[in-house]
């Protein structure tokens, strides 16, 4: 199982700073990268693939740094966010040339294996300058896979695809995840990134603003209040307990719903169901309002 760290690791562009000190680990499963745009994802994407050098701090895969090693190559899979693809090759022609550089024992048998996982079989002998951006996602993520790396690094590699097509790539990666690979993906689409992954990082201006699963990165945010929506047999005598509870900021009752604020995720969880009992009321559903990857990612940004 192989393992991806960043060491207090710092690259600039003149008096341009890209990332700015960040440190965090990737071990194996799916780790989902999010950030605003010029964030410095892309960046820290190509340092950890080996194509660009840490103007400060170490870059490191299972101790060895992957800046000019040239060994460690072939335990890692990159597929960039641009088209880096040669529009008058087939398919099944960059993704064989993609096994012949990595070495691969059997280049044929590597590329026929690649091409039905990423299911582009019937359009492999096609030119890749006629592809959908979809299909030229599936063509770069199939010649990242060709010498079967245990290390995964994508940008935005849903672009273009259609539903199907991004089930399919889930599908994809989620087995690969149960097989023990280290999967590191970026995507400017939420909804993709709290499907997929175990644990998310988020990069805002260069630095690493928070890492981990995102609902307890949610319930560590005790400066924004936490809301939740609760239905019960009779909600009205439910608002009226919870309105007197220490635990609770805000109580409102709108349109059926009954919606409670408080700054103790865990006070409250524990306050609902004494405060229904002396309501005399059935509890139906407690659920937390903004504990979404959205919700998330919206505070840590414009904080």
């Amino acid at each position: 199982m192989s393992v991806l760290r960043l060491e207090t690791v710092s690259r600039w562009y003149g008096n341009v700073v890209a990332v700015n000190d960040v440190t965090f680990e990737v071990g194996p499963g799916i780790t989902g990268l999010l950030g605003p745009n010029g964030a410095g994802k892309t960046t820290l994407l190509h340092m950890m693939s080996g194509f660009l050098a840490p103007s400060a701090g170490s870059v490191l895969l299972d101790d060895a740094p992957t800046w000019r090693h040239p060994q460690l190559y072939r335990s890692i899979g990159f597929v960039p966010e641009r088209e880096a693809v040669y529009d008058f090759l087939s398919a099944r022609q960059f993704i064989a040339a993609s096994a012949r550089l990595q070495g691969v024992d059997d280049p044929n048998a590597a590329t026929e294996r690649a091409i039905a996982m990423v299911d582009l079989a019937d359009a492999a002998d096609r030119g890749i300058g006629g592809y959908s951006k979809g299909m030229r996602q599936r063509a770069k993520v199939a010649a990242a896979l060709v010498h079967d790396p245990p290390v995964l690094i994508l940008d935005e590699p849903f672009n273009g695809m259609d539903p199907r097509q991004r089930l399919h790539m889930m599908d994809l990666l989620r087995a690969m995840a149960a097989d023990g690979r280290t999967i590191l993906f970026s995507s400017h689409i939420l909804e993709e990134v709290e499907r997929l992954s175990d644990r998310v990082l988020v990069v805002v201006a260069g630095r690493l603003a928070a890492s981990g699963d995102f609902r307890r990165i949610r319930r560590l945010m005790t400066d924004r209040p936490h809301r939740f929506t609760i239905r019960s047999s009779d909600d009205r005598a439910l608002a009226r307990e919870l309105f007197a509870a220490a635990e609770v900021e805000a109580v409102e009752l709108r349109e059926g719903l009954l919606t409670v604020r408080t700054t103790d995720y865990g006070a409250l969880t524990r306050a609902v169901a004494p405060a229904a009992r002396r309501a005399g009321a059935s509890l139906l559903e407690l659920r937390p309002a903004d504990e979404s990857l959205e919700s998330v990612f919206s505070y840590l940004v414009r904080r």
